[in-house]
């Protein structure tokens, strides 16, 4: 169970006679939600998970052109960054940077390409 806002009473649930535990967080369709409704921990498992990805793909060809590079970035990487963003929407100024930065790195990457 996981409670939100202050004046919350944090009441008892039970199923079947057992007490349901309280938690900080909860994992729900792959999203990350704190009972304070911040969306940081949401944002780091993106961040982390898209730069992976990132190494991946960084490390993974050996002959690289800037046409699959985009590509791999646009079907690998994108879609951890923009999961169900309409849900976590990140609104602080420190998320979004942490976001952009990953295209940021992506953008350096083709800019050190050859050719």
């Amino acid at each position: 169970v996981i409670h939100f806002g202050r004046k919350n009473l944090n009441a008892d649930y039970r199923v079947n006679g057992r007490v349901l535990r309280n938690v900080e967080e909860q994992r729900d369709l792959g999203v990350h939600v704190h009972r304070s409704l911040k969306v940081a921990t949401q944002v780091d498992r993106a961040v982390k998970k898209a730069y992976s990805v990132l190494a991946f793909i960084n490390r993974g060809l050996e002959f690289k052109s800037r046409g699959v590079m985009l590509q791999l970035y646009m079907t690998l990487v994108r879609p951890h960054l923009e999961y169900c963003v309409q849900f976590w929407s990140p609104y602080l100024r420190k998320d979004v940077v942490a976001l952009e930065a990953i295209q940021g790195r992506f953008s350096s990457l083709l800019l050190e390409m050859k050719g």
